[in-house]
């Protein structure tokens, strides 16, 4: 049934992966998904934090592709599935799948462009047939194929053999991918906070760092207290606009489109 469930998950991904719809393809969904069908939660949840804060700065610009977080998120998922039921310690674990997620990108980033180089041809059968629904059906189930297969072959590689290769690998190296998947975590939360970095952003980045040190907060009081600084924040950017009054009208509605 874990299997079942599995497959499902990675197939519904990939189709988030195009369709941007309903944010399955996100790795904190991801992830989090199957740690939970795996029984591995935690550790999911942690993963997909992990790998949500590297593809924070990644966006798809005109027919720049960014990297396909959904096939990293699910494959590396799997592989940390299969890593915790070794030896070594969960957080080298997880550190191993950040790692490895980040090159699996990659290859789904090549993957899906020849799924959209085969979405060319659906387009012209359905100028032919004019059956367009059916041919979208087609396009849309071959982006979840696209996530599925590989998932499909990873299951089928005993967990033994995973493990007994993870075991090899020295403690040393292990603490060297720990430490670089956070430095690449932040580097991901830098571009994010250098775009949307202003005078009435920055302080509430440096409230949020100060209240990430008070380990005695609980997580459900630290969502609610962002809510509220998000809040705050619509509430002072809506009173700002409408304080914002000149003799250009004109010039104030092209303002607002800046």
């Amino acid at each position: 049934m874990q299997i079942v469930l599995v497959l499902l998950v990675a197939f519904v991904a990939g189709i988030e992966g195009i369709l941007d719809e309903f944010e399955f393809h996100q790795p904190i969904v991801a992830c989090t998904l199957i740690g939970l069908v795996t029984n591995h939660l935690n550790e999911g949840l942690l993963l997909g934090g992990f790998l949500q804060l590297i593809a924070l700065g990644w966006a798809n610009i005109g027919a720049a592709v960014a990297p396909d977080v959904c096939l990293a998120s699910v494959i590396s998922s799997i592989l940390m599935v299969h890593g915790l039921n070794s030896a070594i310690e969960a957080r080298f674990v997880i550190a191993f799948s950040i790692a490895l997620a980040i090159p699996l990108s990659l290859v789904g980033l090549s993957l899906t462009k020849v799924c959209r180089n085969l979405a060319i041809q659906l387009v012209h059968k359905m100028d032919e047939t004019k059956k367009v629904s059916y041919y979208q059906w087609i396009g849309i189930c071959m982006q979840g194929i696209r996530v599925l297969i590989p998932t499909i072959v990873l299951l089928l590689i005993p967990s033994s053999m995973i493990c007994s290769i993870l075991e090899m690998i020295p403690v040393s190296i292990y603490k060297g991918l720990l430490i670089g998947s956070g430095v690449v975590c932040v580097v991901g939360f830098a571009i994010v906070a250098n775009v949307l970095g202003s005078k009435f952003t920055y302080p509430f980045f440096m409230i949020g760092f100060g209240l990430a040190c008070m380990t005695n907060l609980s997580f459900i009081s630290l969502c609610f207290i962002g809510g509220g600084l998000v809040w705050l924040y619509m509430l002072l950017n809506a009173k700002e606009k409408s304080n914002k009054t000149s003799d250009d009208p004109l010039g104030d509605i092209l303002n607002d489109y800046e």
